[in-house]
């Protein structure tokens, strides 16, 4: 018997197996009515020993028992002043307690069971199935458990009635009802006995409760769901995990498909805001908080200003927790002082948006805040303490100035220079203006200084590519003027040789030697056609060609040139677009590199020369190709695995006259020539190399698309083309201001008979011209002349010959002048410096045409 409240609680059945055995009980009683009767039949004489024996026997057994049940050894009841202590546990229980034997005849019912059911007596105490068999909608969970009792495994139901299983008043009750298997091992052993334990608890109280913290869940989610102000959390990665509908509404989201974890931070704010709102620094279980005036950016890209509390607990480890993150609508009409907002929105704009950096610094220099660009010219910055000096920014050589330039703030000066200086920790040069402007004292919260930064990398980058442009401009400029002097020198040596050669015989002396003078004049031409494509003022031929072709033709040359340790490689694209370009420039082109990467690789390598089509979209993708506007081109690309170049090397390349080879093994014009063909053909040239594993060359030539109609041909037959007579007798008006060169054509062309008049401008041409009645069959003219060059001589001829025919000699390309001649004029060309036999030629052909 236990207690409950004061009072006793006994179990309302208690069947449970005693240690006695009636059947010893009935043959202990039989024996004892035998032996009286047999006493009785002795006599008292004879039977007296015997009675006075079994008394003494039982007085042993009685005293002993006495002896065993005072210390506990004995019992002799299954109830000696109250149960044992599981029994008095489970009395005790608020949860009703049913044990059954594997029959489902009843064992044991705890008082707490017969009150959840209703039975005051232990007749009406009933099995669980019979207790909720009146009830259809608990049914299949009896079902359940009764078959787990009979498999002999735990299982657990909860079960909705729409009333109290004791009959009371009340409405519907749930209750949980389980069922566990029991076994009692017996004390001499053997399996055991195998019982069924039911457990019933009344769980009402527990549902409503849980129900109501549900209920009130659910409007606190609905509340925040449908308050005034957006509310965000963000993890310490900035994705979002939660997101209020007012907010997704606000962005234009779905909430209903949001999904915690694929939108992040930087979807939503626009700008460098993420890393303004991801900068917030804090210690080790500190919880900080910022105030953050930036925009977010609807899902249809339009911007809505905000005002952002954020807050951010950091955990043990000093890493950021998820935040709580209020945010105010600064929108238009949401605020009631309207102008107040108004400005603190356009200002928040401005500072977070601008493309300069901005920051306020204490008089020690210290950062105290900084703007979005701030945080992404210089990286994530600390100011939960005491914030990093701004010099520690910037590189080790500008430091002294820009320290200079602080300290005049601190001491509040105006007017302070700008200060251009490099980064710290830049490897790729970065550098950034500074702009120090003073606080005056009492207008900042301990702030002396307010510094703008505007970067400079790709400013100082134009400027030294523009200034290299200037240079190589100077340098071409140079080189063509040089050129052009030189061609007029070389065209009279090669003409005059060309004269003495044609009256001299091989076998005279003097033959050798001008044949030698004529030689290291062509010598020397090929110089001037060098700086002439650097300069790119040469004269080109182009035609379509086909670059697998001339790789083909050319990969004989290569090999022989490359030698026996460098193994060349030429893999051809497939379907390759024509392209137009001078055969033999490219081909000049394709042997320098190829010679190059042949110096490069002394102790051998291999050499691999591609070709391929890139189109618009493919041309962007490439490295190091600045400058190239997109388009179709086709590429070649030249290869080797070479020593490589460091980029103090690369940037200076294609510079005329730069050599990285031995005093007297290269003029240093073999790249600079590459790029002038190459750009005069209107392609592009870049380069790539790494030190120990190779360089590559990349030559973009626009795709050529030919077109149905051919044009009309207005260039002279090829000077290889033989022809027999080159005598004539028409008359010929020459005009060239270098005298030397006017002799030797003029006795070259009267050698030939033709009839020639001089002149050595182009205002001297024009009196010739009236002097001689216009009887000129042909003009042979310079290009560049004092007072009037060649095509305004053409403009002017043609007002009273408009089908006089022209020779244009020059030193430069054709296309130089070209456009400075009327729309489809005709004329012819022979470029500088010419033999005889090229000049007879030429005039032969003409007069001809």
């Amino acid at each position: 018997m236990t207690e409950r409240d004061g009072q006793p609680v006994e179990p309302v059945v208690d069947r449970a197996e005693r240690s006695g055995n009636i059947g010893l009980l009935m043959l202990l009683a039989v024996a004892l009515i035998a032996a009286a009767a047999t006493f009785a039949l002795m006599g008292r004489d004879r039977a007296e020993p015997y009675v006075l024996t079994l008394l003494g026997i039982l007085s042993v057994v009685g005293v002993f028992s006495l002896f065993a049940g005072a210390i506990g050894l004995l019992r002799f009841s299954s109830r000696t002043g109250g149960s044992s202590l599981g029994a008095a546990f489970v009395d005790s229980l608020d949860e009703g307690a049913l044990v059954t034997d594997t029959e489902g005849r009843l064992i044991y019912a705890n008082q707490a069971y017969a009150s959840l059911t209703g039975a005051e007596t232990a007749a009406e105490v009933r099995t669980v199935e019979r207790v909720f068999s009146s009830d259809p909608d608990a049914a299949d969970a009896i079902f359940r458990l009764s078959q787990a009792m009979r498999e002999s495994r735990r299982a657990q139901e909860e079960v909705r009635l729409p009333y109290p299983l004791n009959g009371s008043d009340g409405g519907a009750r749930w209750y949980r009802v389980s069922v566990r298997p029991l076994v009692i091992p017996r004390r001499e052993g053997g399996s055991g006995r195998m019982l069924t334990v039911w457990q019933l608890a009344d769980i009402t109280r527990d549902r409503t409760e849980q129900e109501s913290s549900f209920q009130e869940l659910q409007r606190v989610i609905n509340f925040l769901d449908h308050a005034p102000a957006g509310f965000f959390s963000c993890d310490g990665r900035g994705r979002l995990v939660y997101l209020n509908a007012t907010l997704a509404d606000w962005l234009g989201y779905d909430l209903a498909q949001f999904q915690a974890g694929e939108l992040d931070l930087s979807d939503i704010i626009r700008g460098d805001g993420a890393e303004l709102v991801r900068s917030v620094r804090g210690q080790a279980g500190e919880v900080k908080s910022e105030t953050l005036d930036l925009d977010l950016v609807t899902r249809n890209g339009r911007g809505l200003p905000v005002r952002l509390l954020h807050r951010v607990p950091f955990g043990a480890d000093g890493k950021p927790g998820d935040s709580r993150t209020l945010v105010l609508n600064r929108s238009r009409g949401e605020e009631v002082s309207e102008a107040l907002r108004a400005a603190e929105v356009r200002f928040a704009r401005f500072f977070n948006n601008t493309p300069i950096a901005i920051a306020s610094l204490d008089a020690e220099g210290r950062v105290l805040r900084t703007n979005a660009p701030f945080l992404r010219l210089f990286g994530p910055v600390d100011l939960s303490g005491d914030g990093p000096k701004l010099e520690g920014f910037v590189a080790e050589q500008g430091r002294e100035e820009f320290s200079k330039a602080l300290a005049a703030a601190a001491k509040g000066y105006g007017e302070i220079a700008p200060v251009d200086v490099p980064l710290a920790n830049a490897s790729d040069g970065r550098s950034a203006t500074f702009y120090v402007s003073a606080v005056q004292d009492g207008e900042g919260d301990g702030e002396a200084a307010i510094v703008y930064a505007l970067e400079t990398t790709q400013q100082r980058a134009l400027e030294a590519q523009f200034a290299q442009s200037q240079k190589m401009q100077a340098i071409g400029q140079l080189a063509g003027g040089v050129a052009h002097d030189f061609n007029n020198v070389l065209t009279a040596i090669i003409g005059f040789s060309d004269l003495l050669l044609a009256s001299h015989r091989p076998t005279d002396p003097s033959f050798q030697d001008i044949m030698n003078i004529k030689q290291n004049a062509n010598r020397a031409a090929g110089l001037v056609r060098q700086l002439l494509a650097f300069s790119r003022r040469q004269t080109l031929r182009p035609q379509q060609l086909a670059l697998n072709d001339v790789l083909a033709d050319l990969s004989i040359l290569l090999d022989r040139l490359l030698g026996e340790k460098v193994e060349l490689k030429v893999i051809h694209g497939r379907d390759l677009w024509p392209v137009m370009a001078d055969l033999n420039q490219l081909e000049q082109v394709i042997v320098n590199l190829a010679v190059n990467a042949g110096d490069a690789m002394a102790d051998g390598g291999r050499l691999t020369i591609r070709t391929s089509n890139v189109s618009a979209a493919e041309s962007t993708r490439f490295e190091n190709t600045r400058g190239m506007p997109p388009g179709e081109y086709t590429l070649i690309e030249v290869e080797d695995t070479g020593h490589g170049m460091p980029p103090e090397i690369m940037e200076k390349i294609f510079e005329p006259f730069f050599s990285t080879k031995e005093v007297g093994k290269g003029t240093g014009l073999g790249l600079s020539t590459v790029y002038g063909i190459v750009k005069q053909t209107g392609g592009y040239i870049f380069c790539s190399s790494e030190v120990g594993v190779g360089t590559t060359f990349r030559l973009f030539l626009p795709r050529h698309i030919p077109k149905d109609v051919p044009i009309a041909e207005k260039k002279p037959v090829e000077e290889t083309e033989k022809v027999a007579d080159l005598t004539g007798s028409a008359t010929i008006l020459l005009v060239e201001d270098e005298e030397a060169v006017r002799a030797f054509a003029a006795r070259a062309l009267a050698s030939r008979g033709y009839t020639v008049h001089e002149a050595a401008s182009g205002t001297e041409a024009l009196d010739v011209m009236e002097e001689t009645g216009g009887k000129v069959d042909l003009v042979v003219s310079d290009v560049v002349m004092p007072e009037m060059d060649g095509p305004t001589l053409l403009k002017e001829l043609r007002k009273t010959r408009p089908d006089l025919k022209i020779i244009f000699v020059s030193g430069y390309a054709e296309d130089a002048f070209e456009e400075n001649l009327p729309e489809n004029e005709k004329f012819f060309f022979l470029p500088k410096p010419f033999t005889l036999k090229q000049l007879a030629t030429t005039v032969k052909d003409v007069l001809n045409s």
